[in-house]
């Protein structure tokens, strides 16, 4: 891990600290991801500085009338909609396929399911998958890598 920081280590936190803090882990990141914001908030705040840094900003779309900083960045054209995650974390993995495919074999293991389970209906896809570095296998329970 690492603390990072401007300020002392004494230092006691201020509504305007919060303000400078944003900015540094906006430019720490390659990219901004905004969950959810309201107008006047400090996520707000930070899509202001990744936007003079440059960086893309994405968020997740929501109803009308609400989180309406992320419907504001998305109207006015600053921030990319994340509608499928899976979509959007392919478009960061290095060196690999950007397409993700959602076969059964897929769907099955992205409910965690037992090994020997997944072994019973899968066995064959279940080796070649572990052998590629697409699932791991941790405590007798299948993850997507």
């Amino acid at each position: 891990g690492l603390v990072l920081s401007q300020f002392e280590p004494d230092f006691k936190a201020t509504p305007w600290s919060f303000v400078l803090r944003n900015e540094v882990v906006t430019a720490l990141g390659e990219v901004l991801i905004v969950a959810q914001a309201d107008l006047d908030s400090g996520s707000m705040r930070s899509a202001e500085f990744a936007l003079k840094q440059g960086k893309e900003i994405y968020v997740l779309p929501h109803r009308l009338k609400e989180s309406l900083g992320t419907n504001s960045l998305l109207l006015n054209g600053n921030a990319k909609a994340i509608y499928d995650i899976d979509d959007f974390v392919s478009k960061f993995k290095e060196g690999e396929s950007q397409e993700v495919i959602k076969d059964e074999f897929w769907q099955f293991c992205s409910n965690f399911p037992k090994y020997e389970d997944a072994v019973k209906l899968y066995k064959q896809k279940v080796f070649e998958a572990e052998l590629e570095g697409k699932i791991e296998v941790k405590n007798g329970v299948v993850y997507l890598c």
